[in-house]
């Protein structure tokens, strides 16, 4: 009965140029992917450098990275790609020739940045005052410090929360087709248009996002196994 439900052969149909729907679909796919790969890459970028800002002993670089954080976090992510989209390039013309992949990776970027910001912070300041002190005792630098004593101890304490950052970014690349990037959302919706089956194509769409997520959780769950401190993690030997 859900086979009936669900005419899957409309994938296999010529889109009139050239290309199946399943062809079009995977080719979204991998717009999403690529969207969300390097808006992923912004993110933890940005959001790292100034969520180490927050926790400096620098009135300015602490007020750079509160404002910074509080900026993209506290506004919608859909008017921020609409800003990037059409605000910014009105300010400064010699980005209308950048790309709209461009714009949305640093919009999306920079959205998800905030997020990543507070969870460097928290991860830094949850750690024991006597870790940094060691490190200075040591004759290590700040920047030393942080390098290798602060920082690996930081992304293991907060390595869960990121994976949820992650996959989120993945979910949250959809906004892409408000600036016309052919990702699944809008194949979604224009190939659920052409062809009257819209509960196929969503559907589609569904699993293809489910299989996206579950895979960055299932390499973060690893990465979180190899990176766990011995004596930690729920009694196991």
């Amino acid at each position: 009965m859900f086979n009936n439900l669900l005419q899957w052969k409309i994938f296999l149909q010529d889109t009139g140029g050239g290309e199946t729907y399943l062809h079009w679909l995977m080719n979204a796919w991998k717009w999403t992917l690529m969207v969300s790969g390097l808006g992923w890459i912004v993110a933890l970028v940005a959001g790292v450098i100034f969520g180490i800002m927050r926790t400096l002993h620098n009135k300015i670089l602490i007020f750079i990275g509160n404002a910074w954080t509080e900026l993209f976090k506290n506004i919608p992510l859909l008017v921020q790609i609409f800003i990037w989209y059409h605000v910014i390039p009105s300010i400064f013309p010699g980005l209308r020739q950048v790309s709209s992949l461009t714009l949305v990776v640093f919009g999306l970027g920079f959205f998800t940045s905030a997020r990543i910001s507070e969870l460097v912070k928290a991860g830094i300041e949850s750690l024991p005052k006597g870790q940094y002190q060691a490190g200075v005792a040591l004759g290590l630098t700040p920047f030393q410090t942080y390098r290798y004593i602060v920082l690996p101890l930081a992304f293991r304490i907060i390595l869960p929360p990121l994976t949820s950052e992650a996959m989120s970014i993945i979910k949250n690349s959809s906004v892409a087709f408000a600036v016309s990037i052919s990702e699944l959302t809008m194949f979604a919706l224009q190939a659920g248009e052409e062809t009257s089956k819209n509960i196929e194509m969503l559907f589609a769409v569904t699993v293809l996002y489910f299989l996206s997520a579950f895979a960055v959780g299932r390499l973060s769950l690893f990465v979180e196994k190899c990176m766990r401190l011995p004596g930690t993690g729920g009694g196991q030997k």
